[in-house]
């Protein structure tokens, strides 16, 4: 084994050593799932520990949106009918979205009218827009969607259902996912593995745009490139990315217990500069 892919490897049980006091004191239960982009070294804490998926569902969703696209059976610029009318998967009864529980207002306004498969991708991520990810599921197809997961090696990631589908959730049916699961479906799209060369390269450009960077971003340098998706519901913070350092690596953070967003923010800030730390050392 080369001398310097040794000293990488070595690091690893220093960075565990960091993160766990991060996670004793937080209170809260924390999986992490931190892979180089080069292989080199990869650290799992509770990798395969399942975890209610909040919107990091909606990654796979806009993987399989390309596979479509790339197999020509839609096309990015089609347009689709917004309807805000969908079924739940235990009875087939029919349910609304809300805006108030939604994090974006644009989709709703455009009831009654069409938006591109790409700007509901767009906002289905940069912005977690529930309607445009039940939208595009609806589309897709959620059996489909869990076809693309499966071939790419993520099993760690359930996906049962859209968004606020209240009869499910009261049966315990939620999408799940795991740390490495994420993991496995970012490595993926950083390595031009997921569908194309060609569309890894527009997923990772949106998840770019990402809004909500209080998580694994705020843990790194100004200016530092991330491609990264959020989740977020009660007692729920997660955040999945491709950090693009100097030495590039995917992290996975699922945090569960903490009723305080800022508080979960900060558990994954501190652990994300950990990372950043220990890969520059």
């Amino acid at each position: 084994m080369p001398f310097l892919l040794l000293l990488t490897w070595m690091s690893a049980p220093d960075l565990n050593a960091r993160i766990r006091p991060i996670i004793a004191a937080s209170g809260a239960e924390v999986a992490v799932a931190f892979r180089m982009l080069d292989g080199s070294t990869e650290l799992l804490i509770d990798g395969d520990k399942p975890f209610h998926a909040a919107s990091t569902m909606k990654v796979p969703v806009m993987i399989e949106l390309f596979r479509q696209a790339e197999a020509g059976t839609v096309k990015l610029e089609d347009p689709l009918p917004i309807v805000n009318e969908f079924k739940s998967i235990v009875d087939g009864s029919t349910y609304q979205l809300s805006v108030g529980d939604d994090s974006d207002r644009e989709v709703y306004a455009k009831v009654g009218k069409t938006m591109t498969l790409r700007e509901l991708c767009e906002a289905m991520i940069t912005v977690s827009s529930n309607f445009a990810a039940n939208l595009l599921i609806e589309k897709l197809g959620v059996e489909n969607i869990r076809k693309t997961v499966t071939r790419l090696g993520a099993d760690g990631m359930q996906l049962l259902r859209g968004v606020e589908d209240q009869k499910a959730f009261d049966k315990g049916l939620n999408n799940t996912t795991t740390a490495r699961g994420l993991m496995v479906l970012l490595e993926k799209i950083a390595h031009g593995q997921a569908v194309s060369k060609a569309a890894d390269v527009q997923m990772v450009e949106i998840l770019e745009r990402q809004h909500f960077n209080d998580g694994i971003p705020a843990g790194l340098p100004a200016g530092t490139t991330v491609a990264h998706k959020t989740g977020t519901i009660t007692r729920i913070h997660h955040d999945a990315a491709i950090v693009y350092g100097p030495k590039p690596y995917v992290l996975v953070l699922l945090v569960r217990g903490l009723e305080d967003q800022k508080a979960s923010a900060s558990v994954m800030a501190q652990i994300s500069k950990a990372v950043w730390e220990e890969v520059a050392r």
